[in-house]
């Protein structure tokens, strides 16, 4: 990597933790899909040019199993890769060389655009349309209640604290197995998942909240178009 490249990178990791954000740096592309499915990020930024595989490739490959917004950086200035990364499914595209200061604005943006209506306090979750009580074991859309079993509820409320990740069914199967009298298959997991879209869609018909996504597991889905005006 050029010294200048490195000196760009080093001067936005600053300027970002000086406007308040947490960061964290991969530089191979075998730490990145690892990293991203067990600490979830609330944004990539993506440069192209890493060891390994190429960005595009990764940028792909995250997306298969997360909607994480991607922020791409790139030294290629061709309309076809800008054109490119947009059709993977990246939310923004910035050539080097950058201003630190124009890459957290786009950031800030694109937050504002991909993070949901989101509460958390020490008893209660609150995303899109529902609100997960914890200690009451209460659950509502749209403030009407839902009755769920309790492997229902801790489901629903392990996809409500990272709404819009991927969780595979090993996932989802071990967030459960504390009960001794759970069945270890996971297939047990899809009956499970059926019968909360099911008692959702009574409540709220047409919500695809939760979505499947195909060889890999579930997410719950929140988008603007979820939230409350």
């Amino acid at each position: 990597m050029a010294l200048h490249s490195v000196l760009d990178v080093l001067a936005l990791i600053n300027y970002l933790l000086r406007t308040g954000f947490n960061v964290s740096i991969l530089d191979h592309d075998d730490m990145v899909i690892r990293e991203v499915k067990l600490n979830p990020p609330d944004l990539i930024i993506l440069d192209i040019m890493l060891p390994g595989k190429d960005g595009m490739t990764i940028c792909s490959e995250i997306l298969a199993f997360s909607k994480v917004p991607i922020l791409i950086l790139t030294a290629k200035m061709e309309e076809i890769d800008r054109i490119r990364g947009l059709e993977l499914g990246a939310d923004d595209y910035m050539c080097k060389p950058f201003s630190p200061r124009e890459v957290v604005a786009r950031v800030k943006a694109i937050l504002r655009r991909a993070t949901p209506s989101y509460e958390q306090t020490e008893n209660k979750i609150s995303v899109g349309p529902i609100t997960i009580h914890r200690e009451s074991y209460n659950v509502t859309i749209e403030k009407i209640k839902l009755h769920l079993t309790p492997h229902e509820f801790e489901l629903l409320k392990l996809m409500a604290n990272h709404p819009n990740y991927v969780f595979s069914r090993g996932d989802l199967l071990s967030s459960l197995q504390g009960d001794d009298n759970f069945d270890s298959s996971e297939r047990i997991i899809a009956s499970h998942i059926k019968n909360l879209r099911k008692k959702m869609d009574e409540v709220l018909p047409d919500n695809n909240l939760i979505q499947t996504v195909y060889g890999v597991g579930y997410l719950l889905c929140i988008t603007k178009s979820d939230i409350n005006p």
